[in-house]
Protein backbone atom coordinates (compact mmCIF):
# COMPACT_ATOMS: atom_id res chain seq x y z
CA UNK A 1 0.00 0.00 0.00
CA UNK A 2 1.00 3.91 -1.01
CA UNK A 3 2.26 5.78 1.92
CA UNK A 4 0.51 9.32 2.04
CA UNK A 5 3.30 11.38 2.25
CA UNK A 6 2.14 15.06 1.92
CA UNK A 7 3.62 16.38 5.06
CA UNK A 8 6.89 15.47 4.21
CA UNK A 9 7.07 16.48 1.06
CA UNK A 10 5.52 19.84 2.36
CA UNK A 11 8.21 20.26 5.00
CA UNK A 12 10.74 19.37 1.93
CA UNK A 13 9.47 21.86 -0.31
CA UNK A 14 9.76 24.48 2.76
CA UNK A 15 13.47 23.70 3.91
CA UNK A 16 14.16 23.67 -0.19
CA UNK A 17 12.60 27.20 -0.35
CA UNK A 18 14.28 28.70 2.85
CA UNK A 19 17.95 27.17 1.45
CA UNK A 20 17.17 28.95 -1.68
CA UNK A 21 16.88 32.64 0.06
CA UNK A 22 20.02 31.67 2.12
CA UNK A 23 21.68 32.55 -0.89
CA UNK A 24 20.07 35.00 -2.50
CA UNK A 25 17.57 33.14 -4.88
CA UNK A 26 14.00 31.88 -4.77
CA UNK A 27 11.57 29.90 -6.83
CA UNK A 28 11.12 31.41 -10.02
CA UNK A 29 7.40 33.08 -9.70
CA UNK A 30 7.20 32.33 -13.67
CA UNK A 31 6.26 29.02 -12.65
CA UNK A 32 2.76 29.87 -12.26
CA UNK A 33 1.75 31.10 -15.50
CA UNK A 34 3.33 27.96 -17.48
CA UNK A 35 1.92 25.00 -18.53
CA UNK A 36 3.65 22.11 -16.85
CA UNK A 37 3.31 18.59 -17.53
CA UNK A 38 5.04 15.59 -14.92
CA UNK A 39 5.63 12.49 -17.20
CA UNK A 40 5.84 8.93 -15.54
CA UNK A 41 6.99 5.83 -17.08
CA UNK A 42 6.00 2.63 -15.14
CA UNK A 43 6.17 -0.65 -15.52
CA UNK A 44 5.12 -2.99 -12.10
CA UNK A 45 5.27 0.71 -9.73
CA UNK A 46 1.85 -0.38 -7.79
CA UNK A 47 3.77 -0.19 -4.48
CA UNK A 48 5.69 3.16 -5.26
CA UNK A 49 3.64 5.23 -7.99
CA UNK A 50 0.41 6.34 -5.97
CA UNK A 51 3.38 7.93 -3.47
CA UNK A 52 5.24 9.78 -6.45
CA UNK A 53 1.56 11.01 -7.70
CA UNK A 54 0.68 12.61 -4.68
CA UNK A 55 3.85 14.00 -3.72
CA UNK A 56 4.44 15.80 -7.52
CA UNK A 57 0.55 16.92 -6.97
CA UNK A 58 1.94 18.48 -3.59
CA UNK A 59 5.63 19.85 -5.30
CA UNK A 60 3.58 21.13 -8.36
CA UNK A 61 0.24 21.99 -7.25
CA UNK A 62 -0.57 23.35 -11.17
CA UNK A 63 0.86 20.57 -13.14
CA UNK A 64 -0.76 17.85 -15.20
CA UNK A 65 0.54 14.28 -14.05
CA UNK A 66 1.07 11.36 -16.77
CA UNK A 67 1.46 8.01 -15.80
CA UNK A 68 2.35 6.04 -18.69
CA UNK A 69 1.38 1.99 -18.07
CA UNK A 70 4.41 0.21 -19.86
CA UNK A 71 2.31 -3.35 -19.58
CA UNK A 72 2.44 -3.70 -15.87
CA UNK A 73 0.62 -7.02 -14.71
CA UNK A 74 0.16 -5.81 -11.09
CA UNK A 75 -2.73 -2.67 -10.67
CA UNK A 76 -0.14 0.16 -11.37
CA UNK A 77 -2.67 2.01 -13.58
CA UNK A 78 -5.07 1.76 -10.61
CA UNK A 79 -2.88 2.99 -8.05
CA UNK A 80 -2.27 5.69 -9.99
CA UNK A 81 -5.40 6.86 -11.03
CA UNK A 82 -6.83 7.02 -7.80
CA UNK A 83 -3.87 9.22 -6.46
CA UNK A 84 -5.31 11.87 -8.97
CA UNK A 85 -2.84 10.73 -12.24
CA UNK A 86 -4.22 11.07 -15.74
CA UNK A 87 -2.98 7.07 -16.72
CA UNK A 88 -2.44 6.15 -20.35
CA UNK A 89 -1.29 2.98 -21.55
CA UNK A 90 2.23 1.81 -24.16
CA UNK A 91 1.59 -1.78 -25.40
CA UNK A 92 5.70 -1.47 -26.94
CA UNK A 93 7.84 -3.10 -24.43
CA UNK A 94 10.92 -0.48 -23.04
CA UNK A 95 11.17 2.74 -21.07
CA UNK A 96 12.58 4.35 -24.82
CA UNK A 97 8.75 3.25 -26.64
CA UNK A 98 6.90 5.51 -23.15
CA UNK A 99 9.51 8.91 -23.47
CA UNK A 100 8.71 8.78 -27.26
CA UNK A 101 4.68 8.03 -26.78
CA UNK A 102 4.65 10.86 -23.59
CA UNK A 103 6.70 13.09 -25.82
CA UNK A 104 4.53 12.55 -29.38
CA UNK A 105 1.38 12.48 -27.16
CA UNK A 106 1.34 15.69 -24.42
CA UNK A 107 1.18 19.82 -25.41
CA UNK A 108 2.61 21.14 -22.18
CA UNK A 109 5.42 24.56 -22.08
CA UNK A 110 7.68 22.54 -19.36
CA UNK A 111 8.07 19.04 -19.40
CA UNK A 112 9.27 16.88 -16.24
CA UNK A 113 9.96 13.65 -16.13
CA UNK A 114 10.66 11.01 -13.43
CA UNK A 115 10.23 7.76 -12.61
CA UNK A 116 8.34 5.92 -10.58
CA UNK A 117 9.69 4.04 -8.32
CA UNK A 118 10.24 7.11 -5.72
CA UNK A 119 13.74 7.55 -5.43
CA UNK A 120 13.63 10.78 -6.78
CA UNK A 121 12.93 13.98 -4.55
CA UNK A 122 9.44 15.65 -6.15
CA UNK A 123 10.72 18.85 -3.72
CA UNK A 124 13.62 19.30 -6.30
CA UNK A 125 11.05 19.59 -8.95
CA UNK A 126 10.71 23.78 -8.18
CA UNK A 127 13.98 24.22 -8.31
CA UNK A 128 14.47 22.61 -11.28
CA UNK A 129 11.76 24.06 -13.22
CA UNK A 130 12.95 27.15 -11.96
CA UNK A 131 16.08 26.70 -13.06
CA UNK A 132 14.77 25.98 -16.56
CA UNK A 133 12.73 29.15 -16.47
CA UNK A 134 15.93 31.40 -15.45
CA UNK A 135 18.50 29.97 -17.89
CA UNK A 136 16.18 29.76 -20.75
CA UNK A 137 17.41 25.98 -20.53
CA UNK A 138 16.27 23.38 -22.39
CA UNK A 139 16.94 20.82 -20.09
CA UNK A 140 17.93 20.77 -16.47
CA UNK A 141 19.18 17.66 -14.96
CA UNK A 142 18.72 15.94 -11.72
CA UNK A 143 22.38 15.31 -10.64
CA UNK A 144 21.49 12.77 -7.86
CA UNK A 145 23.23 12.43 -4.20
CA UNK A 146 23.53 10.19 -1.93
CA UNK A 147 24.58 8.50 1.58
CA UNK A 148 22.63 5.58 1.20
CA UNK A 149 24.61 2.60 -0.18
CA UNK A 150 21.61 0.51 -1.11
CA UNK A 151 20.05 3.49 -2.92
CA UNK A 152 22.93 3.73 -5.65
CA UNK A 153 24.48 0.27 -6.06
CA UNK A 154 28.25 0.48 -6.43
CA UNK A 155 28.12 -1.24 -10.10
CA UNK A 156 25.47 1.30 -10.95
CA UNK A 157 27.53 4.08 -9.45
CA UNK A 158 31.15 3.28 -11.49
CA UNK A 159 28.93 2.47 -14.30
CA UNK A 160 27.56 5.87 -14.49
CA UNK A 161 31.06 7.17 -13.72
CA UNK A 162 32.01 5.49 -16.83
CA UNK A 163 29.34 5.94 -19.04
CA UNK A 164 29.18 9.62 -18.41
CA UNK A 165 33.05 9.92 -19.04
CA UNK A 166 32.74 8.32 -21.90
CA UNK A 167 30.33 10.55 -23.71
CA UNK A 168 32.25 13.69 -21.85
CA UNK A 169 35.37 13.34 -24.09
CA UNK A 170 33.13 12.35 -27.54
CA UNK A 171 30.27 15.07 -26.91
CA UNK A 172 31.13 17.37 -24.60
CA UNK A 173 31.61 17.58 -21.08
CA UNK A 174 28.66 19.49 -19.26
CA UNK A 175 26.90 16.35 -16.88
CA UNK A 176 27.92 14.91 -13.46
CA UNK A 177 25.09 12.60 -13.95
CA UNK A 178 24.13 11.29 -17.41
CA UNK A 179 22.03 8.16 -16.64
CA UNK A 180 19.90 10.50 -14.06
CA UNK A 181 16.02 9.69 -14.87
CA UNK A 182 14.58 12.89 -13.25
CA UNK A 183 15.10 15.53 -15.31
CA UNK A 184 12.87 18.78 -16.96
CA UNK A 185 12.89 19.88 -20.83
CA UNK A 186 11.19 22.86 -22.78
CA UNK A 187 8.97 22.67 -25.40
CA UNK A 188 11.20 22.94 -27.81
CA UNK A 189 13.76 20.49 -26.40
CA UNK A 190 10.93 17.64 -26.69
CA UNK A 191 9.37 18.17 -30.06
CA UNK A 192 12.82 18.12 -31.61
CA UNK A 193 13.79 15.06 -30.13
CA UNK A 194 13.37 11.93 -32.47
CA UNK A 195 13.78 9.33 -29.71
CA UNK A 196 15.08 6.06 -31.54
CA UNK A 197 15.86 4.37 -28.72
CA UNK A 198 13.89 1.49 -26.78
CA UNK A 199 15.07 0.33 -23.26
CA UNK A 200 16.93 2.27 -20.55
CA UNK A 201 19.21 3.80 -22.88
CA UNK A 202 16.97 6.54 -23.66
CA UNK A 203 18.76 8.57 -21.30
CA UNK A 204 22.25 8.51 -23.08
CA UNK A 205 20.46 9.88 -26.39
CA UNK A 206 18.57 12.37 -24.55
CA UNK A 207 21.94 13.60 -23.38
CA UNK A 208 23.49 13.28 -26.67
CA UNK A 209 20.65 15.16 -28.70
CA UNK A 210 21.32 18.19 -26.22
CA UNK A 211 24.75 18.11 -26.80
CA UNK A 212 24.55 17.57 -30.37
CA UNK A 213 22.60 20.80 -31.24
CA UNK A 214 24.12 22.92 -28.50
CA UNK A 215 21.36 23.54 -26.28
CA UNK A 216 21.48 25.46 -22.95
CA UNK A 217 21.42 22.48 -20.19
CA UNK A 218 22.33 22.66 -16.28
CA UNK A 219 21.97 20.29 -13.47
CA UNK A 220 20.53 20.64 -9.88
CA UNK A 221 21.58 18.25 -7.29
CA UNK A 222 18.37 16.44 -5.70
CA UNK A 223 18.62 13.84 -3.32
CA UNK A 224 18.11 10.43 -4.25
CA UNK A 225 16.72 7.65 -2.08
CA UNK A 226 16.65 3.45 -1.84
CA UNK A 227 13.37 1.66 -3.83
CA UNK A 228 10.90 1.16 -0.48
CA UNK A 229 10.46 -2.31 0.45
CA UNK A 230 9.53 -4.78 -1.97
CA UNK A 231 10.28 -2.56 -4.77
CA UNK A 232 12.41 -4.07 -7.51
CA UNK A 233 14.53 -2.35 -9.83
CA UNK A 234 14.39 -3.06 -13.61
CA UNK A 235 17.91 -1.81 -14.48
CA UNK A 236 20.60 -4.59 -15.03
CA UNK A 237 24.11 -3.40 -14.58
CA UNK A 238 25.63 -5.91 -16.90
CA UNK A 239 22.85 -6.25 -19.67
CA UNK A 240 21.68 -2.30 -19.67
CA UNK A 241 24.94 -1.25 -19.35
CA UNK A 242 25.84 -3.50 -22.73
CA UNK A 243 23.18 -1.54 -24.21
CA UNK A 244 24.13 2.06 -23.22
CA UNK A 245 27.69 1.25 -24.90
CA UNK A 246 26.11 0.02 -27.82
CA UNK A 247 23.87 3.07 -27.82
CA UNK A 248 26.90 5.60 -27.64
CA UNK A 249 28.88 3.63 -30.25
CA UNK A 250 24.99 3.87 -32.13
CA UNK A 251 25.38 7.57 -31.90
CA UNK A 252 29.12 8.46 -32.74
CA UNK A 253 28.75 6.15 -35.44
CA UNK A 254 25.53 8.84 -36.72
CA UNK A 255 26.30 11.40 -34.98
CA UNK A 256 30.41 11.47 -35.31
CA UNK A 257 31.13 9.67 -38.81
CA UNK A 258 34.28 11.00 -39.48
CA UNK A 259 35.25 9.97 -35.81
CA UNK A 260 33.99 7.22 -36.53
CA UNK A 261 34.96 5.65 -39.33
CA UNK A 262 38.46 7.81 -38.93
CA UNK A 263 38.97 5.52 -35.78
CA UNK A 264 38.46 2.21 -37.76
CA UNK A 265 40.11 3.32 -40.54
CA UNK A 266 43.37 3.98 -38.88
CA UNK A 267 43.21 0.69 -37.04
CA UNK A 268 43.06 -0.78 -40.01
CA UNK A 269 46.13 0.98 -41.51
CA UNK A 270 47.87 0.00 -38.77
CA UNK A 271 47.28 -3.01 -38.85
CA UNK A 272 48.49 -2.78 -42.66
CA UNK A 273 51.77 -1.47 -41.42
CA UNK A 274 52.79 -3.64 -38.81
CA UNK A 275 52.22 -6.35 -41.62
CA UNK A 276 53.35 -4.90 -44.81
CA UNK A 277 56.40 -2.82 -43.17
CA UNK A 278 58.67 -6.20 -42.97
CA UNK A 279 57.42 -7.05 -46.49
CA UNK A 280 58.73 -3.87 -47.76
CA UNK A 281 61.82 -3.73 -45.53
CA UNK A 282 62.92 -7.49 -47.24
CA UNK A 283 61.54 -6.13 -51.04
CA UNK A 284 64.07 -3.40 -50.62
CA UNK A 285 66.69 -5.63 -49.44
CA UNK A 286 66.10 -8.63 -52.14
CA UNK A 287 63.86 -7.70 -54.56
CA UNK A 288 62.18 -10.93 -54.08
CA UNK A 289 58.78 -10.49 -52.17
CA UNK A 290 58.45 -13.61 -49.87
CA UNK A 291 54.91 -14.01 -48.42
CA UNK A 292 52.46 -13.56 -51.16
CA UNK A 293 49.23 -14.34 -49.22
CA UNK A 294 50.35 -11.16 -46.93
CA UNK A 295 51.41 -8.95 -49.67
CA UNK A 296 47.47 -9.49 -50.80
CA UNK A 297 46.25 -9.27 -47.20
CA UNK A 298 48.00 -6.12 -46.82
CA UNK A 299 47.08 -4.46 -49.92
CA UNK A 300 43.37 -5.73 -49.27
CA UNK A 301 43.74 -3.69 -45.62
CA UNK A 302 45.02 -0.46 -47.00
CA UNK A 303 41.73 -0.61 -50.09
CA UNK A 304 39.67 -0.85 -47.12
CA UNK A 305 41.32 1.34 -44.98
CA UNK A 306 40.66 4.08 -47.39
CA UNK A 307 37.09 3.09 -48.08
CA UNK A 308 36.38 3.45 -44.40
CA UNK A 309 38.36 7.10 -43.94
CA UNK A 310 35.73 8.04 -47.47
CA UNK A 311 32.35 6.65 -45.83
CA UNK A 312 34.11 8.82 -42.86
CA UNK A 313 33.74 12.12 -44.80
CA UNK A 314 30.51 11.33 -46.83
CA UNK A 315 29.10 10.32 -43.67
CA UNK A 316 30.05 13.12 -41.91
CA UNK A 317 28.42 15.70 -44.35
CA UNK A 318 24.89 13.49 -44.21
CA UNK A 319 25.04 14.10 -40.40
CA UNK A 320 25.61 17.07 -40.94
CA UNK A 321 22.31 17.65 -43.08
CA UNK A 322 20.68 15.66 -40.16
CA UNK A 323 21.71 17.71 -37.61
CA UNK A 324 20.51 20.85 -39.74
CA UNK A 325 17.06 19.28 -40.19
CA UNK A 326 16.92 18.69 -36.03
CA UNK A 327 17.84 22.69 -35.56
CA UNK A 328 14.93 23.96 -38.11
CA UNK A 329 12.81 21.47 -35.97
CA UNK A 330 14.08 22.89 -32.99
CA UNK A 331 13.93 26.80 -34.02
CA UNK A 332 9.93 26.14 -35.50
CA UNK A 333 9.01 25.92 -31.73
CA UNK A 334 8.11 29.08 -29.97
CA UNK A 335 10.69 29.15 -27.05
CA UNK A 336 9.68 29.18 -23.70
CA UNK A 337 11.05 32.79 -22.79
CA UNK A 338 9.18 34.16 -25.99
CA UNK A 339 5.82 32.88 -24.28
CA UNK A 340 6.68 34.38 -21.26
CA UNK A 341 7.13 37.96 -23.10
CA UNK A 342 4.19 37.42 -24.76
CA UNK A 343 2.19 37.07 -21.69
CA UNK A 344 3.73 39.74 -19.63
CA UNK A 345 3.56 42.30 -22.52
CA UNK A 346 -0.60 40.98 -22.66
CA UNK A 347 -0.84 41.57 -18.62
CA UNK A 348 0.66 44.76 -19.14
CA UNK A 349 -1.95 45.59 -21.94
CA UNK A 350 -4.95 44.83 -19.89
CA UNK A 351 -3.51 46.61 -17.14
CA UNK A 352 -3.27 49.61 -19.04
CA UNK A 353 -7.00 49.41 -20.63
CA UNK A 354 -8.45 48.95 -16.79
CA UNK A 355 -6.99 51.91 -15.86
CA UNK A 356 -7.66 53.46 -18.81
CA UNK A 357 -11.36 52.68 -18.74
CA UNK A 358 -11.42 53.34 -14.93
CA UNK A 359 -10.02 56.69 -15.71
CA UNK A 360 -12.69 57.93 -18.90
CA UNK A 361 -15.62 55.77 -16.78
CA UNK A 362 -14.87 56.64 -13.01
CA UNK A 363 -17.22 54.74 -11.04
CA UNK A 364 -20.34 56.74 -9.49
CA UNK A 365 -20.09 58.19 -6.19
CA UNK A 366 -23.25 58.10 -3.83
CA UNK A 367 -24.04 60.11 -0.91
CA UNK A 368 -23.34 58.83 2.51
CA UNK A 369 -26.18 57.39 4.18
CA UNK A 370 -26.80 59.69 7.58
CA UNK A 371 -26.93 57.38 10.49
CA UNK A 372 -28.89 58.39 13.52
Amino acid sequence: MSIDNTADIHARLAAAEAALHAVGQQISPAIRHVDIAVLIPAFNEAGTIGEVVRSFRVALPHARIYVYDNNSWDNTSTVAREAGAIVRREPLQGKGHVVRRMFSDIEADVYVMVDGDATYDAASAPRMVSRLLETQADMVVGARITEEKAAYRAGHRLGNRVLTGLVSNLFGDRFTDMLSGYRAFSRRFVKSYPALASGFETETELTVHALELDMITTEVQTPYGARPEGSVSKLSTIKDGARILATIGRLMRDERPLMFFGAISGFIMLTTLVLGVPLIAEFMATGLVPRYPTAILCGSLAVLSCISLVSGIILETVSLGRREMKRLAYNGVESLAAKLERFEETRLTLTSLRAQALAENPAPAYPRRRTH
